[in-house]
């Protein structure tokens, strides 16, 4: 019934035998948890079990980083004697305090009305932008600006604090002395370690202040694995920072760098950890910038402020409903004023339309700051709907001013700007539209129609042509050019 084993057939223990055996020599009740790796793509932040060599997310090829996780404490199996001692508990909100978090002014207040009320105690901002756009310096214009307003709180703790990784303090000294901006409470600090990056939030304590860092992407936490700038070090930089302002009175200020589709490099996590996400936009050959809102957890995310680039810096453009429009001659051809909304603010922009005979196998169509599919979807409605030949023409356009809109109240001004042009006939002297044109040639109303309508009635602008006054483009031309007389004399239509 027995069997003797020799010594080459010894049994051994099985992992579960095992395990009772250290647990009753050691006394832990679970096993330690396992650590363990996922992969993450070094472009967008996507989150991979295992690696592949291209990213589900983007696209991108050989982006995927390996990094360690590690396993938390977990419930499964444990009671709530188990439990760690220093986890927080969920507290009735209305036995809370009643007082209210007040925001302090930035010293510049068309920027207070864009965050909603201005610098919140505690609260964490995101400022992205393409490279040399004037994203540092507007963020020095608001420390100097946040040092003056500290001047008649005299603490011993410096109020603010503007940290830099891509410039020397040198640099910062020289380029705040050619913007005036030099006074005795700016402080700055050149570092490329988070570390001291947080030692100077927790110098702060509840004191107000303003900490600026730029950029994220140039800070390194030795707490986490990979380069600066890598999706670990942004991630575990940013998380730092973030929760460390939390704890304190003061608002902080990140850069981040952008990538080359404009997106703001790193994880997208990063935009979901902060409060207040902005966004500085222009072409570094003109003199115009937009400061635009894409997340404000205090005030409207549909706000946008105009600067000008100036020797001393960024100035603000107090009414910018006309700034974009400039000087214009209305006895041209081929240029349209249309009322604009960007968020909640009105603008007029002057839409520009060149259209001329072709001699290419395939006529060219160029758009800047159009979406070019949006103006193809245009110019078919006008081949078909009005039954003209632009299937013969080049047709260029572009916004005034150097503005870059995605208003779909933008279709009826591009449309009779292309019309004017074909027609080589200029459009009647403050004339205004606004509309959106469907794939069947009508005209639609569009959001902030009564927005539009006053700001037209207050610039002057008349005729106005919306969705109440041209239900179709038929009717657009008939009440632009009369019934059928300019299209037998257009140039194109001849050839």
């Amino acid at each position: 019934m027995y069997r003797k084993l020799n010594r080459n057939q010894r049994t051994w223990p099985t992992p579960a035998r095992l395990w009772i055996v250290i647990r009753a020599q050691t006394g832990h009740n679970a096993p330690m948890a396992k650590q363990r790796e996922e992969y993450l793509c070094s472009a967008c932040g996507a989150k991979s079990p295992r690696w592949t060599g291209q990213c589900s997310g983007c696209g991108e090829w050989n982006t995927m980083q390996a990094v360690a996780v590690e396993g938390g404490w977990s419930a499964r199996g444990t009671g709530a004697k188990n439990r760690p001692a220093n986890l927080s508990s969920p507290e009735a909100l209305e036995d809370l305090g009643g007082d209210t978090v007040r925001a302090r002014p930035t010293g510049i207040p068309a920027l207070d009305g864009l965050l909603g009320a201005g610098l919140v105690p505690g609260a964490a901002l995101l400022l992205g932008g393409e490279p040399g756009v004037g994203k540092s310096t507007l963020l020095l214009q608001l420390a100097a600006k946040q040092a003056e307003l500290g001047q008649a709180h005299k603490a011993a703790t410096p109020r603010t604090v503007y940290i830099s990784g891509e410039e020397s303090l040198a640099q910062i000294r020289g380029r705040a002395e050619r913007l005036g901006l030099l006074g005795p409470g700016l402080m700055a600090l050149a570092t490329n370690n988070a570390d001291e990056a947080l030692g100077v939030v927790a110098d702060m304590g509840q004191h107000p202040g303003l900490v600026i860092v730029d950029s994220v992407q140039t800070l390194a936490s030795p707490r986490a694995e990979g380069i600066p700038g890598s999706v670990s070090q942004v991630r575990a930089v940013s998380g730092e920072l973030v929760e460390a302002v939390k704890r304190s009175q003061a608002t902080l200020v990140l850069v981040g760098h952008v990538t080359k589709d404009g997106q703001i490099a790193g994880p997208k996590l990063l935009e979901h950890m902060v409060d207040t996400v902005l966004y500085l936009e222009g072409d570094r050959r003109d003199y115009s910038r937009v400061l635009r809102v894409l997340k404000n957890r205090f005030g409207p995310s549909d706000e946008l402020l105009v600067f000008t680039m100036e020797e001393k810096g960024l100035a603000v453009v107090d009414d910018p409903s006309t700034f974009f429009l400039g000087a214009r001659d209305a006895t041209l051809s081929g240029a349209s004023v249309s009322m604009a909304m960007d968020g909640r603010r009105p603008f007029a922009v002057e839409i520009q339309a060149l259209a001329t005979k072709s001699f290419l196998s395939i006529p060219r169509r160029a758009a800047l700051g159009f979406d070019a599919n949006r103006l193809h979807l245009i110019l078919a409605v006008l081949e078909k709907r009005l039954r003209l030949p632009l299937g013969q023409s080049d047709i260029y356009v572009k916004q005034g001013g150097g503005l870059a809109l995605r208003d779909p109240g933008l279709d009826l001004g591009l449309a009779a700007a292309v019309l004017s042009s074909y027609y080589d006939a200029p459009l009647p002297e403050g004339a205004a539209f606004w509309g959106e044109l469907d794939l069947n040639g009508h005209v639609r109303p569009v959001a902030g129609h009564e927005t539009r309508l006053k700001q037209a009635s207050r610039l002057g602008y008349g005729p106005l042509f919306h969705a109440g006054t041209c239900k179709t483009l038929d009717d657009l031309r008939r009440a632009l050019f009369g019934k059928a007389a300019p299209q037998a004399n257009s140039p194109q239509h001849n050839a």
